[in-house]
């Protein structure tokens, strides 16, 4: 059966529909949707080159020139990568750039191996669009409440049990501190803002919910390299706020999880056959590299020398009880006064404050929906 294809944006984000992005690499990586896998009509190079003939000599001579760079084999692997999607996504889509040229030719070359894939009308910049002008709309309309809280106290944990929360630190793939680089590298500033546009609309779309609450973290104005959307920014800092506290032994924990065992974990999956004690070490030392102006040279020093005997008792022993006094070290001497001085600037109305079990009640009793 044939199908039409589309401009309902709308229902392409709120159902994840998978689709091929066919722009050139340089493009995907500039900016993506989450649900979109990049198979390119043309490389890079043969982008460049087709760009500036019709620059010089218009369209009919750029389309002699893409038909010249990309041969009958590499038209045939190409649409092999298609159809491959094609078949294990039925109900997806294809798009480039404006819906033009290079959707007209993936969707002929499927055509011609006797296959009908739709795609997207306006592209990726009629999407992109679609994005921007709804998440303006949304927040102007809607409200936040904030997840305040020293670092380490599980503030993410916390926010992960609430139904309508907005992880940005996980959308941003960087826990938002010195310490907080993953073991696989952030998205782009326009993924990024992508990402958080769809996870607002699939928040405020349903009726019954529209006017509650959307629950985000009490960020800074970066996450990573990430910059929050300025007009999101400003709505934070006119939002209400709870403030989560936990004692110095529950926030080590998390830190321990959070900073050794978890990451570890991802770099030796991202990079196997690789030591990962020793990228996990340059990762932190780097890291305390860039704190050492606000330690000291003496508190950095010292700290460098408790980093090494943590990770030498976790390769040679597997013990993690080194870590315990670094990281205590570390909320002690730099992330506790930091906090400190941004909580005094923040003006925002304190709903509720306690530790985790504290703050659960005050959402049950408010009538907040939780994932138990």
């Amino acid at each position: 059966m044939t199908r039409d294809n589309t401009s309902e944006y709308q229902r392409l984000f709120l159902q994840d529909v998978p689709m091929i992005d066919t722009r050139a690499p340089v493009e995907f990586q500039r900016g993506a949707f989450p649900h979109a896998i990049n198979l390119p009509l043309m490389t890079d190079e043969e982008r460049h080159l087709v760009g500036t003939r019709y620059k010089q000599a218009g369209q009919d001579f750029a389309i002699q020139l893409g038909r010249e760079l990309v041969t009958s084999t590499l038209q045939a692997e190409r649409t092999d990568q298609w159809l491959e999607f094609v078949e294990n996504n039925p109900e997806g889509y294809l798009y480039c750039f404006r819906g033009g040229l290079r959707s007209r030719i993936t969707q002929q070359w499927i055509a011609e191996r006797g296959v009908d894939y739709p795609y997207v009308e306006g592209g990726y910049k009629a999407m992109r669009r679609f994005l921007i002008d709804r998440f303006e709309s949304d927040l102007a309309n809607g409200n936040f409440v904030l997840i305040s809280g020293r670092t380490g106290v599980g503030k993410t944990i916390l926010l992960n049990r609430i139904q309508r929360a907005i992880d940005l630190e996980g959308l941003a793939n960087h826990r938002g501190s010195s310490f907080g680089k993953m073991a696989n590298p952030q998205p782009s500033q326009i993924s990024f803002e992508n990402s958080l546009a769809i996870a607002m609309l699939k928040l405020t779309h349903a009726d019954t919910n529209r006017s509650d609450s959307v629950w985000i973290e009490g960020e800074g104005r970066q996450v990573g390299s990430l910059g929050l959307p300025s007009a999101l920014w400003q709505k934070m800092q006119e939002s209400p706020a709870v403030v989560l506290e936990a004692e110095m032994s529950r926030r080590i924990d998390i830190g321990v999880q959070d900073y050794v065992v978890d990451l570890l974990k991802r770099i030796q999956e991202q990079h196997p056959g690789i030591d990962g004690f020793d990228l996990l070490v340059k990762r932190h030392q780097l890291s305390l590299k860039k704190i050492q102006k606000r330690l000291g040279l003496e508190r950095y020093k010292l700290a460098c020398g408790m980093l090494d005997e943590a990770v030498t008792a976790h390769r040679d022993h597997n013990d993690l009880e080194g870590y315990r006094p670094f990281i205590s070290f570390l909320l002690a001497y730099y992330y506790d006064p930091m906090y400190d001085y941004q909580f005094k600037k923040l003006n925002a109305k304190i709903l509720c404050r306690g530790d985790e079990e504290e703050l659960l009640q005050y959402l049950r009793s408010n009538e907040i929906g939780l994932l138990d």
